[in-house]
């Protein structure tokens, strides 16, 4: 039997243990797809109304009856929290849609075009990464107003330095690629390997990065919207529900609930991307 033979079976127990998914992979992927279940049919999971209350019920702790307990005017906080999941994921998608878009298109020019193009759209994107990120959100969300959709778009625009910059080097990289020199000597147009080679390459990258800025976006938005950048009560948002819930130091749970939710989603994004990244 050839050597080639005999090391089959170990690169086809390679490519079977990384094909597993880890249980703490799991796990995310359960409490994603459990979020994005409140947001898309919060119906299903609580029939109570998130802007009615009972004063009579204010200010009750966690129990069957009232899974995150009540506020400080009856109302229900998990349906609060699964009627405010909506806003903040679509925030969020809204902030990496842009990212990607924008920070993509600028990254994909600079690297391919190269010259004094390359030169222009790189002091740009070094003036956006010099900002951090959240006080430029911070700035942009407080020329455009206070409202949950403008917070999602000030972190979207805090975000496009870093696709952009990402996107930059992978095309950089994809062009110097033995594929796309033998293209090019076989006669292949420079819209031709750009949209077939070197756009499906440099892409896989900022696709994985995009995951991760999913999860720091619902942060960044949510964060906003505790400063009171955001949509003004009874808007529930996550960041507006911990907000509210801090002037309650009586009952904790309105911060808590709330804000469990939030690290539980951020960091089961995180867990994800990495894995991603791993598998590629």
């Amino acid at each position: 039997m050839s050597v080639a033979a005999l090391s089959r079976p170990r690169v086809a127990s390679r490519r079977g243990q990384a094909s597993r998914v880890p249980p703490t992979v799991a796990v995310a992927f359960a409490v994603l797809a459990l979020v994005l279940s409140w947001s898309l049919v919060p119906g299903l999971f609580t029939g109570q109304d998130p802007a009615r209350g009972v004063p009579a019920d204010k200010f009750q702790a966690p129990s069957l009856a009232h899974l995150f307990g009540t506020d400080h005017l009856g109302r229900d906080l998990f349906a609060r929290v699964v009627h405010g999941t909506s806003s903040s994921v679509t925030s969020a998608l809204v902030a990496v849609g842009i990212g990607v878009l924008v920070g993509g298109l600028i990254g994909l020019v600079a690297g391919f075009v190269g010259g004094w193009v390359d030169s222009v759209l790189a002091r740009l994107v070094d003036v956006l990464l010099a900002i951090p990120s959240f006080l430029l959100a911070v700035v942009v969300v407080s020329s455009l107003g206070f409202e949950t959709i403008n917070a999602a778009i000030a972190t979207g625009v805090s975000a496009v330095g870093v696709f952009a910059r990402v996107m930059r080097s992978e095309v950089l990289k994809t062009r110097r690629a033995v594929f796309v020199e033998a293209s090019y000597l076989q006669g292949g147009s420079r819209w031709h390997i750009l949209v077939r080679h070197v756009l499906p390459n440099a892409s896989r990258s900022v696709l994985m990065l995009a995951v991760l800025q999913f999860g720091l976006s619902i942060l960044i938005i949510a964060g906003l919207a505790f400063l009171g950048y955001g949509d003004p009560p009874p808007a529930s948002d996550w960041g507006l529900l911990i907000s509210i819930g801090k002037d309650y130091p009586l009952a904790p749970w309105l911060v808590h609930a709330p804000a469990l939710v939030t690290i539980a989603t951020v960091l089961s994004v995180n867990r994800i991307s990495r894995w991603l990244r791993k598998t590629d």
